[in-house]
């Protein structure tokens, strides 16, 4: 059995936990990172190759500082990490004209003074003919969108806190916790540690850990697919922007072919189907491919070809679909962030810096009060 004191401990060493162990390292702090999993694992929700970032952002203006924060994290972290890990393709975001998609981008790039332009149906596809909207959708385009490598960034954040310090013992999980607001004490499946403050980010796994969260935080499972292009030159990294798409049958997201073959598309609470961490159902059926397909087949054709790869993956969403970010009423010095609802990995490299204001020094000069706590009027 294991045993050590720190001055912080990470209780999930994902997206946003390697980003917080990464962080707390470089300032100097004995940080200890727990992963019931491997390093990184595809059990959650930050597998698949990458994750589409955007500074055009629809689900709230007040994003968009912190946003701009993290774009400067992760090239510091590529720069750190001699890699590759932020692609710029530029983004769309498209929909009637009166969609929360299409409007709040809109809204977003003005309220914040982002470069953008607003193309019709036909002026998209003109420009970028792997897409093919209805004709009278519109769309925002922002040349800074692009993608981040998910899992990539996950393993540079640790190799980092490593060399920094930092310690990460992986397959290890969490049996059970406490605070009494000035230690933290953690048992895991392999030992016993003590820390003055405690970080929750374990993902889909928050809320059976919080149990006074749980019912603000509801995984989901989530299908994503990889289609082989009909023709493969227009889904290239520098003809096929990423895309957010208000459709008719729902509300997707797409990417370009990289990392492994096939144009990525994936459908925002896909068959809607709670679920919980451990009881995902991992099969993807006859009907998850058919959910993607319909709108590969209307607004993509020419990446209507054979399916190639489908994965599963989660979602942990909260009443409306913004993060919780703050620290545990009752507990001090136990901070968590959960409930990134499936648009959350882009913002990891700036969470991390979050949390490590917050379980250092109990506040953050990043404007986090959208993410508050104490929005949801039932409390916990």
């Amino acid at each position: 059995m294991s045993s050590g004191t720190y001055d912080v401990i990470v209780v999930g060493v994902g997206g946003m936990g390697s980003a917080t162990v990464y962080e707390l390292a470089s300032r100097g702090l004995r940080v200890l990172g727990l992963e019931r999993f491997d390093i990184p694992h595809d059990f959650g929700s930050s597998h698949g190759v990458n994750r589409v970032i955007r500074l055009a952002y629809y689900e709230h203006p007040s994003y968009v500082p912190l946003l701009r924060r993290s774009y400067e994290r992760w090239r510091e972290l590529e720069s750190a990490a001699g890699e590759k890990l932020l692609y710029v393709t530029g983004s769309v975001d498209t929909g009637h004209e009166d969609s929360a998609v299409f409007s709040g981008s809109m809204r977003s790039c003005l309220e914040h003074d982002l470069p953008h332009e607003v193309l019709t149906s036909a002026e998209l596809t003109q420009r970028f003919p792997a897409y093919r909207p209805p004709k009278e959708w519109m769309g925002v385009y922002q040349p800074d969108g692009g993608f981040v490598l998910s899992e990539r960034c996950i393993v540079n954040h640790v190799f980092a806190a490593l060399e920094r310090g930092g310690e990460v013992r992986a397959r290890e999980a969490v049996l059970e916790w406490s605070s009494d607001g000035e230690v933290a004490r953690v048992e895991t499946s392999r030992g016993s540690y003590e820390a003055g403050a405690l970080v929750m980010t374990s993902g889909a796994w928050a809320g059976p850990l919080l149990p006074s969260l749980n019912h603000l935080l509801e995984p989901e499972r989530q299908v994503l697919g990889w289609f082989q292009p009909l023709r493969p030159e227009l889904f290239a990294l520098d003809k096929c922007p990423v895309l957010i798409g208000n459709f008719d049958e729902g509300h997707y997201y797409a990417l370009p072919v990289f990392g492994i073959p096939g144009f990525k598309i994936g459908k925002f609470h896909h068959l809607n189907e709670a679920t919980s961490a451990d009881g995902l159902d991992r099969e993807c059926r006859d009907e998850d491919e058919d959910v993607l397909r319909q709108a590969v087949a209307r607004y993509f054709p020419d990446a209507n070809g054979p399916t190639l790869s489908l994965k599963t993956c989660m979602f942990t969403n909260t009443p409306d679909e913004h993060f919780i970010i703050d620290a545990l009423p009752g507990a001090p010095n136990v901070f968590f962030a959960a409930g990134f609802s499936g648009h959350g990995f882009k913002f990891c490299s700036v969470v991390g810096e979050i949390m490590a204001d917050l379980s250092t020094r109990g506040e953050t000069a990043h404007d986090i009060s959208l993410l508050s706590l104490s929005r949801f009027d039932e409390g916990i």
